[in-house]
């Protein structure tokens, strides 16, 4: 075994050397844990078990769960339809661009996570804010970091936004300190979230990545096809304009004609008034298509309202063969929908203008047709061989009334029991991850697809790693040397070096390792100085919550690494800046607050 202090140094200087390889990519990230914490293993430094005891995390294994399940809920529900609702980030009419969506988003999720667990909140966004930035030519990546980091600042305004706060709450009740004030946490936080928000905004912007690779593989697919749309009978765009229903400018569509019984009417003037009887031909590309039905304007897709009762619906495209029987006819006229299975949502026709009803349309060789199918289509295809499969765009889940009602009896259960403390939040999850599979909602081909197993070694592993700087004693080391050489240049350069220690730590290891290495010398400085300790406290709660340098430092910006195609070097390019300005705005605050410290 070797000597204490060894270990110590050992320790730093493999976390050191591990932070500058990822930075500079001289290994992926999970083999760079991977390596050095084998080589913890091989020195003795941690077990075998103190390796893998994250595989048994409850943490670790709930962020899996709220991977698996908000990726279902998406699958079987109309998740994206619901946040557009409710956010009103999404609008066709409501130009926001970039930095307005941006904005918006980073307020919202914020004030959310102010009073719900930003990890699920942050689960829950990460595919629509993705898809948001698919649909309007903006790479995730300069979305899902400003995401996370918006979460994260959020969750420090309550008390119960965060776990930093609660157990920091918790060390400090037991030592008979009283509660963290409320106030002091909405001041701070507030301020905390008004000037990051703002920064990263109006410039912070700039410093995130823009991988365009990830975007390229969507623009690849994009094909304007003809699509044909029905108002419902309590449409709000009835009796209104063109103009006044949002219908102009808006972003991957375009209105080519309406149809008014027997009528055409072509080109549509904006003036144009909107009858019940209207039925709206669109022409878009693939993926703006079915939120024409998703954004509370009251169009339907007349095709899906028959197949909507269906326990599965694909979304296919597939193209007309060059000897294929269909050409020349209709899809009214070949009973389309009784012959496959499926019914023709959208016509592509190599950029040739096309007009009227889609079943009235006469097929041709070689028209692209995206269709809603059925179980039986893939059987119907090979039976007839009319129509090839180009790919499957989409998948829509109907599960019927029984199972969304067991379902949801399922979920408010869980919550219920999770709000009065009956179970944990691990066991709340795990619970509706069963009812979910149970009511095969949930596949196992779904768990493979949707699981990043370099994220759960990242998680793993770095949880090995600060337990190496706990059970080593390394991670007070540090602490208690710097705090010795800041001592005597006065109070508020002992808070500033709790709080540069502690984000130090809260980047390595996780924000509640980080709070119970550092409460137990914020409260011995506070007794040996005889100074007050709940600024000292305030601040090691709100350093502990600064994990903006690394991904690894919190599990929102592991769930969102993977999805934005990050590295090292990304977060820690925008998350320098954001921790600086978020010290300096704590250590202001602070000073305001409690100005005789």
């Amino acid at each position: 075994m070797l000597p204490e202090f060894v270990q110590q140094v050992i320790t730093i200087g493999s976390i050191l050397l591990l932070f500058v390889a990822i930075y500079r990519e001289w290994v992926r990230p999970a083999v760079g844990f991977l390596g050095v914490v084998l080589g913890l293993v091989l020195l003795q430094i941690i077990t075998p078990q103190q390796m893998l005891m994250g595989f048994s995390n409850e943490s670790i294994v709930s962020i899996v769960l709220l991977v698996i399940l908000s990726s279902a809920l998406s699958k079987n529900f109309q998740i994206e339809s619901f946040i557009d609702r409710f956010y009103h980030l999404g609008k066709r009419d409501t130009p926001l661009g970039y930095r307005g969506f941006l904005f918006r988003m980073m307020v919202q999720v914020a004030a959310l996570s102010s009073f719900v667990n930003n990890t699920p909140v942050v689960a829950l966004m990460t595919p629509y804010v993705f898809n948001w930035g698919r649909k309007f030519n903006v790479s995730p990546s300069r979305l899902l970091i400003p995401l996370s980091y918006a979460t994260i600042m959020g969750g420090m305004i309550t008390v119960v936004g965060t776990s930093t706060t609660l157990v920091l709450n918790g060390f400090m009740t037991s030592n008979g300190l009283g509660d963290i004030p409320g106030l002091s946490l909405l001041l701070i936080g507030g301020a905390i979230c008004t000037i990051g928000i703002l920064f990263i905004v109006l410039i912070g912007y700039r410093l995130l990545p823009n991988h365009e690779d990830i975007l390229n593989q969507f623009k690849e697919n994009r094909r304007e096809y003809l699509v044909e749309t029905t108002l419902e009978r309590a449409s709000p765009m009835i009796g209104k304009t063109i103009t006044e229903a949002g219908l102009r400018n808006l972003r991957g569509m375009y209105l080519v004609e309406i149809i008014r019984a027997k009528q055409v009417i072509s080109p549509v003037e904006p003036r144009e008034k909107l009858q019940k009887s209207d039925v709206l031909i669109f022409a878009g590309a693939t993926e703006f298509i079915f939120d024409l039905t998703s954004n509370g304007r009251g169009l339907v897709l007349p095709q899906y309202d028959k197949t909507k009762k269906r326990d599965a619906v694909k979304v296919i495209e597939a193209v007309v063969g060059a000897h294929s029987n269909l050409i020349g006819y209709t899809a009214k006229e070949i009973d389309f929908r009784r012959r496959y299975d499926a019914a023709i949502v959208a016509i592509h026709r190599n950029g040739e203008r096309l007009s009227g009803k889609i079943g009235e349309i006469k097929l041709r060789q070689g028209d692209l047709l995206l269709l809603y199918a059925g179980r039986d289509f893939r059987n119907r295809v090979d039976l007839y061989r009319d129509i090839f499969i180009v790919s499957q765009v989409k998948e829509f889940l109907q599960p019927k009334r029984k199972k969304t009602f067991l379902f949801l009896v399922a979920v408010f259960a869980s919550i219920g029991a999770l709000l009065v403390g009956f179970v944990s939040l691990f066991i709340a999850l795990l619970l509706i991850f069963a009812a979910m599979v149970g009511l095969r909602m949930i596949t196992l081909a779904d768990v493979k697809r949707d699981v990043d197993v370099n994220m759960v070694g990242i998680l793993v592993l770095s949880l090995a790693l600060g337990q190496a700087m706990i059970t080593t004693g390394s991670g007070e080391l540090l602490a208690q040397q710097i705090l010795n050489a800041t001592a005597s240049f006065g109070s508020m350069a002992v808070l500033a070096s709790l709080l540069v220690i502690t984000t130090l730590l809260t980047s390595f290891i996780t924000n509640v390792g980080a709070v119970s290495i550092m409460f137990p010398l914020a409260y011995a400085v506070s007794t040996t100085l005889q100074i007050d300790g709940m600024p000292l406290y305030l601040g090691i709660a709100y350093a502990a919550s600064a994990a903006f340098l690394t991904p690894i430092g919190y599990q929102t910006n592991l769930i969102v690494y993977g999805p934005g195609g990050y590295n090292f070097r990304d977060f820690f390019r925008i998350g320098l800046p954001v921790t600086l300005i978020y010290l300096i705005t704590v250590l202001g605050m602070i000073k305001l607050l409690y100005p005789d410290f």
